[in-house]
C-alpha cells in the first residue's frame, strides 16, 4: 500500500463538495500499488513515475480519470470521455457513495489493468484522429502576424491539436480571440499549451504543477 501524502490529506479537508465520496475513492486507490501525489491541485496516482489515474471533484460529480483509459477494455461499460475531443483519457463518474461501493471491484480491476499497460509500455495512438479545423479567428491572427503562423507551423502535431481544441472551445468569437492573444507569446516561444513556462517542472517540457508548491 502506498504512503498517504499529507498534501492529499489537506486537499480532502478543504473540499466543499464530494468530500465523503472523494475520501472513499482514495481508500480504494490506496489499496493499489500506485504512488499517491498531488498534481494539478488534485490527487494523482502514478506507477514508476507515470501518471495512471487522477481523482477529480467537479460541480455535478466526482470522478476517477485514467490517463490511458482509451486502452482499457471496459467490459462493464463505465468509462466515458471527459470531453468530445478527448483521445486518451477516460473517466468514471460518481454521484453517491453507493455507486462507489458497488463499483469498487470494477475500479480495482481497471487500476490493475492500467498498471499492466504501463508495465508493457503501451501508448495511445494519438495520430488516429484528424486535426481539428482551424478557427477563423486564428487564421485572422496568422494573416496579421506571419511570425505567429510560422511558429505555429513549427509546433508538433500534438501541440497544434491541443491549441486548436483550446481555441475552438468557446462559443463566443471574442473569447476565442482573447485565448489566442493570451497564448500568442507562448506559441512564439515554441511551447505547447501544457508546456512548463517557469522551468520548475520535474517533467520538462510538460508542466506537472511543481510551481504551485511554492505558493
Amino acid at each position: 500500500m502506498p504512503n498517504r501524502t499529507p498534501a492529499v490529506d489537506d486537499y480532502l479537508a478543504e473540499l466543499q463538495h464530494w468530500q465523503m465520496e472523494a475520501t472513499e475513492l482514495r481508500k480504494i486507490l490506496l489499496k493499489s500499488p500506485l504512488t499517491e501525489e498531488l498534481k494539478w491541485r488534485s490527487p494523482c496516482y502514478t506507477f514508476q513515475n507515470s501518471n495512471v489515474v487522477i481523482l477529480g471533484c467537479f460541480k455535478d460529480f466526482c470522478s476517477l480519470s485514467f490517463f490511458k483509459g482509451a486502452l482499457l477494455k471496459d467490459p462493464d461499460q463505465v468509462l466515458a470521455r471527459p470531453g468530445k475531443n478527448s483521445r486518451a483519457a477516460r473517466l468514471i463518474r460518481f454521484t453517491t457513495l453507493q455507486e462507489i461501493n458497488d463499483l469498487e471491484p470494477v475500479v480495482q480491476s481497471y487500476i490493475l489493468e492500467a498498471i499492466e499497460l504501463e508495465k508493457a509500455g503501451r501508448k495511445v495512438d494519438l495520430q488516429q484522429e484528424a486535426v481539428p479545423e482551424l478557427p477563423h479567428e486564428l487564421q485572422d491572427q496568422f494573416n496579421s502576424n506571419p511570425a505567429l503562423k510560422k511558429a505555429f507551423a513549427a509546433l508538433t502535431p500534438g501541440r497544434q491539436r491541443a491549441y486548436l481544441i483550446h481555441f475552438s472551445a468557446p462559443k463566443q468569437s471574442q473569447t476565442r480571440v482573447s485565448r489566442i492573444e493570451k497564448l500568442t507569446p507562448q506559441i512564439l516561444e515554441g511551447k505547447g499549451l501544457h508546456d512548463c513556462t517557469c522551468g520548475l517542472s520535474r517533467k520538462l517540457p510538460r508542466c506537472d504543477g511543481s510551481h504551485k508548491s511554492l505558493r
